[in-house]
C-alpha cells in the first residue's frame, strides 16, 4: 500500500513536471520565434521568392550582355576589315 501511494504520488509529480516543462518549452519556442522575426525584420534580407526572381533576371541579363558583346565584336571586326 505504501509503495502504491508513493508510486502514485511520484507519477503525479512526474506528469506535472513533464506538463510544466512542455508548457515552458512551448513558451520558449514562441519567445524565440518573436526574437527571430524581429531580428530578421531589422536586417536587410529578401525572401527566397524575391531572391529566385532576381537570380532569373540576372541570368537573362547575362545572356543579353553576352549576345550584345558578340554582336559588338562582329561589328568591330567588320569595321577593322574595311
Amino acid at each position: 500500500m505504501i509503495n502504491d501511494d508513493f508510486f502514485n504520488r511520484f507519477q503525479n509529480h512526474f506528469e506535472k513536471s513533464i506538463n510544466g516543462a512542455q508548457a515552458l518549452g512551448d513558451e520558449l519556442k514562441q519567445v524565440m520565434q518573436v526574437a527571430i522575426n524581429k531580428t530578421l525584420a531589422e536586417l536587410d534580407v529578401v525572401s527566397r521568392e524575391e531572391f529566385d526572381t532576381q537570380q532569373m533576371i540576372l541570368a537573362r541579363s547575362r545572356e543579353k550582355i553576352d549576345r550584345l558583346e558578340k554582336q559588338l565584336a562582329a561589328i568591330e571586326q567588320h569595321l577593322n576589315q574595311e
